[in-house]
């Protein structure tokens, strides 16, 4: 093509258009004022309304797969945990067998072994489900309200546990529920038992140990007693039946200056989360009364010569 031929001019400027630099200052000025206007009137909001109705059946078309991907994941996942969990409740309820008969087994030889040696048989702890209600309103106790009372027995001083061992007694009863006063309120105590060592003292709670607290007193630096070792109830006290396990020893701090030990526990049944429970007849109700003190001697004399012996003054020879 011969040179002559181009055309050299400059194009018109309506051709050219705005620049890249006059677009983005112009958008940018656009959208603060959309922003602007939509903070302070509201003027998108029907838009944006109208927007979101349209493109709707859109995004649940859209979210189809996502679904049905999310959904089959959790179907698999819930499957094979079900699955696990049905092969751990087997094996527990095996186990939970073996141990039935094992304590169906020992039962059975208690009874012969107490009709060999004439002792009067084993007392029945008889029980009551109950369901917690609320725990009292009062910051410095840790007590709960059950909804069993006296119209269904239970009595003041029942011992209450769940499936891991006791949680405190009942300290009042009402007609339709009860008060529960827990093993680590500040007032509450039980006789406990060592199984390892088979010694015999009292816990009680408000102590400083983990999970509400409580703690052994009066018990000798010189003692044994070790980190781990259980304390179950003692039976002595006629109130819990012997066996039941009350809470494991946390910490075990002998101090050179003083004659006792501080021994903080770990309750065996975490108060903070139960709620279902069982309450227990004491056992002094089928225990026999305990009988009365017979006056002194000296004092049925002196009683009597106060009677025979005439007053001064009153005339008598």
């Amino acid at each position: 093509m011969p040179q002559g031929t181009l055309d050299r001019t400059p194009p018109p400027f309506f051709r050219q258009g705005f620049s890249a630099r006059s677009k983005l200052v112009f958008f940018a000025a656009l959208a603060v004022f959309l922003m602007v206007a939509d903070t302070r009137f509201q003027v998108i909001a029907p838009t944006r309304a109208a927007l979101a109705t349209a493109l709707l059946p859109v995004q649940r078309v859209l979210a189809v797969p996502v679904e049905m991907w999310q959904g089959g994941s959790d179907y698999l996942g819930g499957l094979q945990q079900a699955l696990a969990a049905e092969r751990d409740a087997q094996a527990r309820l095996a186990a939970l067998a073996e141990h039935a008969a094992r304590a169906d087994r020992l039962a059975l030889e208690n009874e012969r072994l107490r009709a060999l040696l004439e002792l009067r048989p084993a007392l029945a702890v008889r029980s009551l489900p109950a369901e917690v209600l609320f725990e009292a309103a009062d910051p410095y106790s840790r007590k709960v309200f059950i909804d069993r009372g006296t119209q269904h027995g239970v009595v003041p001083g029942s011992p209450v546990i769940n499936e891991s061992g006791v949680l405190g007694q009942v300290t009042r009863a009402f007609a339709l529920n009860a008060e529960v006063t827990l093993l680590v309120d500040k007032d509450a105590a039980i006789p406990v038992l060592n199984t390892r060592t088979q010694q015999r003292s009292a816990a009680f709670g408000g102590g400083a140990g983990p999970a509400g607290g409580m703690e052994l007193r009066f018990v000798p630096a010189s003692i044994d007693v070790q980190d781990g070792d259980l304390l179950h109830t003692s039976g002595i006290d006629g109130i819990y039946p012997p066996g039941l396990p009350v809470a494991r020893v946390a910490t075990v701090e002998r101090r050179a200056e003083s004659g006792f030990a501080r021994i903080t526990l770990v309750p065996a049944a975490n108060p903070d989360h139960v709620r279902h429970v069982l309450v227990l007849e004491p056992l002094k109700l089928q225990l026999p009364p305990h009988p009365e003190p017979a006056a002194s001697a000296p004092t049925a004399g002196r009683a009597e010569r106060q009677l025979t012996t005439p007053r001064r003054g009153s005339g008598a020879p």
